[in-house]
This record gives C-alpha cells, structure tokens and sequence, in this order.
C-alpha cells in the first residue's frame, strides 16, 4: 500500500509530477475541483487553506520582531531539543541545499538554520524566523499541514498553496510534549525536488522521535494528562501511554477531572445531558466503555479518578491567575471540545474563552490581540479588533487594516453608532459579540 503521508514513489518523474499538479492547483483555484493524482492530504490542506482565505500569491506574514523572539524562544520547550535537531539534521542544513526550520504549535518559525545562500533564497517567500507558516497563513506546506493534520508529511512542488513557494520541497513531523501529549511544534526540512524521496520524510520521523526521546528523559514516567482544548476527542496521557478518546468519553474525563471529589450519577448525567431524560442504563453504559479504556483510573460510589489529571485547560487557568497572558494565550489551543453540546462543557468552555478575552482586552498588548484576531473563533471578534485599534498609535499604519475589519464586523453585526469595543459597553452585547459571528 502506498504511503499517502509521501509525496511521491520511488522512480516517479518529478517534472511530470510537477506538471500534472501544477495544472490541479489552477483547476482548484479557479472552480474549486480536486482530483487524482493530487493525494488526499494534499487536498484536503487545499480545501483548508481556501477556507481560511490563505494567499495563493504572496508571502507569510512575520509575526514575532526580534526582541520578542529571543526572549520567547529561550523559553520554548524546543529549545532544549535544538542540540538534537543539529546532530541529525545539521549536514543537511550545511550543505548548500536544505534549511533545518523549527517552528511552535502556531506555525511560527523560531530557528530556520543552513547555508547563507539557500537562507537568502528562502527569504522571498518569508521562510524566516519569526514568520507564520501555519496553513491559514501560508497556504499547504509541510510544516503547517504536520501541524494541521498532527502527522509527519512531505508537501513536494506545486502540492504547495502558495505559488510563490512551489519551487521548494519540505518534509515535517509534529513534536509533543512527552508528558501530556502536547502540540509543541514542527521540525522541517526544505530544499530542492531531492526532500521529496522516502529518506527524507523518514529522517524527519527519526529526528522527531529522538527529540520527543530527548524531553523525556527529564521528565518522571507517572502523571496523567488530558489535553481538550482546540480538539474534538480529548487525548489522554496516562504513564507514557497516549489514548485518544471519543467525544462522549472525553467530556466524562473532562467532567471528572473538574470535579475531583467526584459527581453522583445524577449530577453526570445533568451535566452531560441537560435536563433530558436519560435511562440511567445510558450513563452506565458509557462509564463501562471508558472503565475498559482507562482500567482503575475510573472509580464509582461516586463516579471520580483515582488519580490526580493534569489538563491544558488547568495550564491556561494557571497562567492567568498568575497574571501571565502570554504564557496563557500560547497555552490556548482553541476552545474546550468545540463540538460538544454537554452543558457542562459548554459552560467550562464559556467561562475559560471570556477569562481569556479579558486577560486580552485588559493587556491591552497589540501582539496578543492581533494573535487572538487571527484564530478563527477571534476572527470575528469585534471588541478585540476595537481593542487592537486603540492599543495602536493614532498615526501607525498598522491600525488602517484593523480599523477596516472593525468598520465590516460593525456594519455586518448592524451596529451603526457607538463603539461595542468602548469602556462601559452592555456586558450582554460583548458576550454576543463573541459567541453569535455575523454572515459576512
């Protein structure tokens, strides 16, 4: 069976390949059809990316200037897996025909290593440090699609959104956090046609694997961790062990985690299913699912974990209290399992994405406003955008594409006069703002 993570077989012509892709990109851009022999992978990051309205022309955006980039990757958890990165990779970054990049969970390029030469070529499409290269901004690429898909990934030539990147080839693989399964980032390498052969995506698996091996090693095997923010199925890492759970098993560990004195069958059930009637034999039925899953992290008499759960959603809350926002909004993967309708959830979910504005709005820092504005569920957040263009000064030009979205999110939410974004706005407006994105 073919491997669809690889760009292409062993003894494909990589200018036909080329060729043929090449015509699928501009049939894709003009009607929006993909077919064969463009992968799966590729289309689906295609389809991304036009719904994200990612550039098929242009370069990505730089994101972190100088003085913010050291001081935040110095304390990147990568940081301490560069040494690895450089032994495996560092020929290839030094030999005249690759780059070593190394970006974080957003995209963002914190190291792009290798030939002086090869540096200055990457840097007409913005291949530099600091700049965003998840697919949102970037269009298709491999580290933003490992990113996207959480898998190692060659994108090969014309497979790339961007036209302007489709002479390069790239092969990545995600990095977690060893001890909760956390997204940390990408480590990539870029070149010419010759990154598209099996031994590339391959080394990157390796490189990736030691890194991962690398953290570990001063990290204690024990804990339990579940990850739920940004994602449908929770993951939980449980002694080294990674498991990822449905929906419904999520939001009971999710539940669980919350309450660690633990919930009686009445009050799961309230919390799972509203105030529904539910056969009890339901609820049963799922905590005997999860009890196979989980073993005895799982009691009863009442429902509760035996063990103390770590949870992303605890980090987030953590940095907050502690007043850091920053640490907070980088925690921040995206709201608590998007698509549950558990009423539970759903108030967790509320309570953690309003601390979260707030923290933003009283920062009042133009770089983490702008990054909440470029998610999609800050996109259309019209106090943020209010917010960022008040942080900026009266004469910057950065505050004319700001103030243009803010004016659009004003007509298409109807509001004619008045700021929504101003000191003293209505508390339920706010909160409509938020939760209820106009059509645009």
């Amino acid at each position: 069976m073919v491997n669809p993570w690889l760009a292409m077989e062993t003894g494909a012509d990589p200018v036909e390949r080329t060729r043929t892709v090449r015509r699928a990109h501009a049939a894709f851009l003009a009607d929006g059809t993909v077919a064969p022999p463009v992968r799966q992978v590729v289309a689906d990051s295609w389809r991304r990316s036009a719904d994200a309205h990612a550039a098929a022309d242009g370069a990505a955006p730089i994101e972190l200037d100088e003085a913010t980039l050291s001081a935040y990757r110095d304390g990147h958890p990568l940081a301490r897996a560069m040494p690895v990165f450089r032994e495996l990779l560092g020929s290839f970054a030094q030999d005249g025909a690759h780059l070593l990049a190394v970006c974080d969970p957003q995209g963002r390029l914190l190291w792009v290593e290798g030939h002086r030469g090869v540096r200055r070529s990457a840097e007409r499409m913005n291949f530099v440090v600091g700049a965003r290269w998840d697919e949102r901004h970037a269009g298709t690429n491999a580290p933003g699609t490992a990113l996207a898909a959480d898998h190692a990934v060659q994108i090969f030539a014309t497979e790339h959104y961007n036209r302007r990147v489709q002479r390069w080839s790239c092969a990545a693989a995600p990095l977690h956090d060893p001890r909760t399964g956390r997204l940390l980032g990408a480590v990539d390498i870029t070149g010419g046609d010759h990154v598209a052969s099996p031994h590339s995506l391959a080394l990157v698996q390796a490189t990736a694997r030691a890194a991962e091996a690398h953290l570990a090693s001063g990290v204690p095997e024990s804990g339990v961790c579940l990850s739920v923010l940004g994602r449908d199925e929770a993951l939980l890492v449980m002694d080294g062990e990674r498991l990822r759970l449905g929906r419904r098993h999520s939001e009971i560990m999710m539940l669980l985690a919350r309450h660690p004195e633990g919930l009686t069958g009445d009050q799961l059930s309230v919390l799972l299913y509203g105030e529904r009637e539910m056969r009890p034999v339901t609820l049963r039925a799922e905590l005997s699912r999860l009890r196979h899953l989980v073993g005895a992290l799982l009691h009863s008499r009442p429902y509760r974990l035996s063990r103390s759960v770590e949870t992303d959603l605890g980090a987030v809350e953590e940095a907050l209290a502690a007043g850091e926002v920053r640490s907070a909004l980088n925690a921040y993967r995206g709201p608590l399992l998007p698509l549950s309708e558990a009423p539970g959830i759903q108030r967790l979910r509320g309570a953690l994405a309003d601390r979260m504005r707030s923290a933003l709005l009283g920062a009042r820092e133009p770089s983490l406003l702008r990054e909440w504005s470029r998610t999609s569920w800050g996109e259309d957040d019209l106090e943020i955008w209010e917010a960022l263009v008040d942080s900026l000064p009266e004469r910057s030009p950065a505050r004319s594409a700001p103030m243009a979205t803010a004016h659009r999110l004003r007509a298409a939410y109807g509001l004619t006069s008045g700021r929504l974004g101003a000191v003293g706005a209505p508390a339920a407006a706010r909160v409509a703002t938020f939760a209820q994105p106009p059509q645009l």
